[in-house]
């Protein structure tokens, strides 16, 4: 061991005696601080902005301050069915913090990246014009063959690739849709049966009503008691079948129907050669072989 650290041992071997005895008291070991002095140094200020202000032309730079595109009408439509999608999941999951569509931090990201969006969209509106006022190209010539991050041909998979997303995306929307609506026929069609059900089982307990002899009401009978929509159908059903009666062998001829004749008409001759006045009759038969014995024709 060296002669400093035999020494700084020993000192601290008398501190913690010292500490142990007591005679150390706070107070003895005291850091002084200056006050911290602030200065507005304008004239050094304005030096280094002077220094690493570039006074470049504005195609070097790009810069512009405008503010956000008008909303596309896609956009638009494209953020409600957003705001309605995201308050069904809500609605249809309790677990969810039910929190108000408008303040919903989901759908504040694609309100966010709509505004960026339409910002990018507003300084292309305002830079192009003065691009194409300075006669500068905006496309990438045919010829360029610097080296791109990505091929073209790659870059047309991944288009090709979202839009099999998209189109599988609103196929699935429509069959959702489709779900939707079987289901919303399947029990309209049960309320229906139902009602009939009902209609049914009223109309029986009346008519044991009236067999028992509690009641003499045969209203029900011509509809009285029907509601409205009944009505309807049986008018719409009248109009189209007829009012009842007897339906089997309703055509088959009775003896009255096989005696009348009145309608019957004799069948005229049928005429050969010119159909018009004075028109030669064919002779029959046995007139014809007479005749072609004879020697006539």
């Amino acid at each position: 061991m060296s002669s400093s650290e035999s020494e700084l041992s020993d000192s601290d071997v008398e501190l913690q005696e010292a500490f142990a005895e007591g005679r150390l008291k706070p107070g003895l070991n005291t850091v002084e601080t200056a006050p911290k002095q602030f200065v507005n140094n304008v004239g050094g200020l304005r030096q280094k902005l002077a220094e690493f202000k570039s006074s470049l032309p504005w195609i070097e730079n790009l810069d512009l301050v405008n503010k956000q595109a008008p909303l596309a009408p896609e956009l638009a439509a494209q953020m409600l069915i957003h705001e309605e999608k995201r308050e069904n999941q809500l609605k249809n999951n309790k677990k969810l913090p039910q929190v108000d569509p408008s303040v919903d931090p989901v759908l504040n990201d694609f309100k966010r990246e709509t505004m960026f969006h339409r910002q990018a969209q507003a300084a292309v509106m305002e830079a192009f014009p003065r691009i194409k006022a300075l006669g500068l190209k905006t496309i990438r010539p045919d010829d360029y063959f610097a080296e791109m991050a990505k091929t073209d041909e790659h870059m047309q998979k991944i288009r090709a690739h979202l839009m099999q997303k998209q189109v599988a995306k609103q196929r699935s929307e429509r069959v959702k849709q489709l779900r939707a609506q079987r289901k919303e026929g399947k029990m309209m069609q049960v309320q229906a049966k139902l009602e009939r059900q009902k209609e049914k089982k009223a109309m029986l307990d009346q008519v044991k009503r009236v067999r028992k002899g509690q009641s003499k009401d045969l209203g029900f009978l011509d509809g009285r008691n029907k509601s409205k929509k009944a009505i309807e159908k049986r008018k719409v059903r009248d109009k189209k079948f007829g009012f009842g009666g007897k339906k089997r062998g309703s055509k088959l001829n009775t003896k009255d129907s096989a005696a009348d004749i009145s309608e019957y008409r004799r069948p005229k001759k049928p005429v050969v050669g010119n159909k018009g006045k004075g028109a030669s009759k064919r002779p029959g038969k046995n007139r014809r072989i007479k005749n072609k014995a004879k020697g006539k024709r």
